[in-house]
């Protein structure tokens, strides 16, 4: 069972501005999808439809089976989001924070999975600590903790390193790769395109309310971008070739087309191999492919 289906969902706002126009896909068991987009592509309110917070105008929202607008109670056990919004509630301490959680919830003992939580994510020598007393990087910690104390099965994360130094970004994702090896299935948003690259088995990419384009991540850095090879010669040579873009003395740097082979390239632009000195190979990224699909 999928833990999350989309299908041709579509959100009017009065006055007529569509938000998100026949926009489907899914996330499956186990793995991190990024739904990516600029902003205003309409990211917010689908993660808002997901968690009841905004009904859709028509289409369907599916969480493991589960109508969201007909079973609301059943999509908030099985969700964990983690908002883009930094949390303020000031007046409570962190372990009273994720107490309270567990109450919403109906758990009324869950002190092993609050502990487990504190010390996973380096909060538990501050869960004595009122909220207000927290930094930035600790409040997007205990946001994080916050939606995974009654251990759901599905976890939402609105840019959960908007703000935060690299360091903790890069504890956090390593945390969120474990969460995916134990089983849970994540759906992100960033707009941090390389940590999107590493972490991300699938991409959806939308813009202006559509889904622009869907599949693996690495499928879609190929589809949409082009190879770089720099070659580095000993002496000059006449080069007459289609893919040439940059000449700076001996150096040449070429872009070439998806699935050119390296032998066939260098055949084309018949350079004696005995003078070529250096050969690098750039492969495009996901930024580029954003970049390309979002201004198409």
């Amino acid at each position: 069972m999928l833990p999350l289906k989309i299908e041709n969902l579509i959100k009017t706002y009065p006055g007529g501005q569509h938000a998100v126009k026949g926009l489907s896909f899914d996330v499956r068991p186990g793995e991190i999808f990024g739904l990516l987009g600029p902003n205003g592509a309409g990211k917010t309110t689908i993660i808002s439809t997901i968690t009841t917070l905004e009904k859709p105008s028509s289409g369907v929202v599916e969480v493991f089976g589960q109508d969201v607008t007909q079973n609301a109670r059943f999509t908030k056990k099985q969700l964990g989001v983690v908002h883009q919004e930094i949390i303020n509630s000031g007046f409570f301490d962190v372990e009273e924070i994720l107490q309270f959680q567990s109450g919403y919830y109906g758990i009324s003992r869950n002190k092993e999975r609050i502990d487990f939580l504190l010390h996973k994510l380096s909060l538990y020598e501050h869960r004595r600590k009122k909220v207000k007393q927290l930094s930035g990087g600790m409040k997007r910690r205990l946001m994080i903790a916050k939606a995974l104390v009654h251990t759901p099965k599905l976890l939402l994360l609105d840019e959960p390193t908007a703000g935060v130094d690299i360091g903790l970004r890069e504890t956090l994702w390593q945390f969120v790769q474990e969460l995916r090896k134990e089983g849970m299935s994540i759906l992100l948003t960033t707009h941090y395109l390389e940590e999107a690259e590493q972490l991300c088995d699938r991409i959806g990419i939308i813009n202006l309310g559509s889904l622009e384009c869907l599949g693996e991540t690495k499928e879609l850095v190929r589809q949409y971008t082009q190879k770089k090879i720099r070659l580095t010669l000993t002496e000059a040579f006449p080069i007459q070739s289609e893919y040439l873009f940059i000449q700076e003395g001996l150096e040449f740097s070429f872009v070439v087309p998806p699935g050119k082979l390296m032998g066939e390239f260098l055949a084309e632009t018949r350079i004696p191999v005995n003078i070529i000195k250096d050969v690098k190979i750039e492969e495009g990224t996901l930024e580029e492919a954003f970049m390309k699909v979002v201004r198409s």
